[in-house]
């Protein structure tokens, strides 16, 4: 069954709806956001991100990262992660963790650790204190995050240099054994877009670390990308099919699509409403894609400006909290495969693939 986008965009101002309640009737398990601590005094803010119809599941940004959890060796806080963490547990939205191990926001006192033994105790002792300390939260650790370079190679990381792809598997067995309940996610960036060095060295990876008795339940694609520019359905349901050869689940973790030029027009608010689309409609069509976080979801809080000069407006919300066009795309698109029943409510990873499409 074919839902024609020129159809859905044109009647995007008259649907209305909430994100997970409808993700949830069309077959997927949640759709969630990231939230930092910096917007937590915002009642604006947090009157979207504590609605649980709105957003199942809730992901730290940054509150969880190794320099804010372990900022010195032996001594670890949690008083930004728990912030989030907290709302989860009052609304009864799901904690999506992030992240155990990864190169970037590493505090120095590890990245001066060159020797084997010492970074596998390191390591050891930073994943057994904090996925220890959230213990039964979480739905899903990000265990390892963006371990691979663009090109193939892996990334030359003090962990990598130390104990070599053995630091990905020792990573998965000690987040296994420290919370056995946690869905583990292997996270990247520019692994969308079937099919680059970056995907094929993702899925080597993967194989190596499971072969070597580690596990790894899900692959997270980022879903960074810029208007007009972004994968095509297609080709992201090429890349999630050979994903879902190799692990129990798939999800798209950290969405935002970014324009590259301001200020911007009609035609621009709906290219980034297709964009948008796409994603989503990848994730209905592929039967193990069980959710989708955006990477924040007010226009006042996303880190795009900050690290891409001149761009922006990545998200559903506006600064001023009124909806995008592109949020009203992705509600019509929600409403029209639940309506369809293409997908199992709740069981996404069991279900035949959606037939949903979204053509111009």
């Amino acid at each position: 069954m074919k839902f024609p986008l020129f159809i859905l965009l044109s009647t995007s101002w008259l649907v209305s709806g909430q994100l997970d309640k409808l993700a949830k009737e069309a077959g997927l398990l949640y759709f969630g956001t990231a939230v930092d601590n910096p917007s937590l005094n915002n009642q604006n803010y947090l009157r979207v991100a504590r609605d649980p119809l709105e957003f199942g599941s809730l992901t730290p940004a940054n509150g969880q990262k190794w320099s804010n959890t372990q900022p010195s060796q032996g001594r670890f806080t949690y008083g930004s992660g728990d912030a989030i963490a907290n709302i989860a547990r009052q609304t009864g939205q799901k904690l999506r963790c992030h992240t155990l191990v990864w190169y970037n926001q590493l505090p120095g006192w590890v990245s001066s650790v060159y020797n084997r033994d010492q970074m596998q105790r390191i390591i050891t002792a930073h994943i057994q204190n904090v996925a220890g300390h959230y213990k039964g939260q979480c739905y899903a650790w990000d265990v390892v995050n963006e371990a691979m370079e663009d090109d193939g190679r892996y990334r030359n990381n003090p962990m990598y240099r130390a104990m070599g792809v053995d630091y990905i598997t020792h990573s998965f067995k000690i987040a296994q054994q420290t919370d056995p309940s946690a869905k583990l996610y292997y996270n990247d960036f520019n692994i969308e877009r079937c099919c680059n060095a970056k995907i094929n060295a993702t899925i080597a990876m993967i194989r190596t670390v499971k072969a070597a008795g580690a596990p790894v339940h899900g692959i997270g694609m980022q879903g960074h990308s810029r208007v007009g520019m972004s994968p095509s359905k297609r080709e992201m349901k090429e890349t999630m099919a050979r994903f879902s050869e190799l692990v129990d689940e798939v999800a798209f973790t950290e969405v935002d699509i970014r324009h590259t030029k301001l200020p911007i027009g009609t035609a621009e608010r709906e290219q980034q409403g297709r964009d948008y689309m796409e994603v989503v409609g990848a994730c209905l069509e592929t039967p193990k894609c069980v959710g989708i976080t955006l990477w924040d979801f007010a226009d006042q809080y996303s880190w795009i400006p900050q690290q891409y000069p001149g761009e922006g407006e990545a998200c559903l919300w506006d600064r001023n909290y009124n909806k995008k066009p592109a949020y009203h795309s992705i509600v019509g698109l929600l409403q029209s495969a639940a309506s369809a029943g293409l997908r199992t409510p709740g069981t996404p990873a069991t279900v035949a693939a959606a037939a949903v499409t979204a053509e111009a």
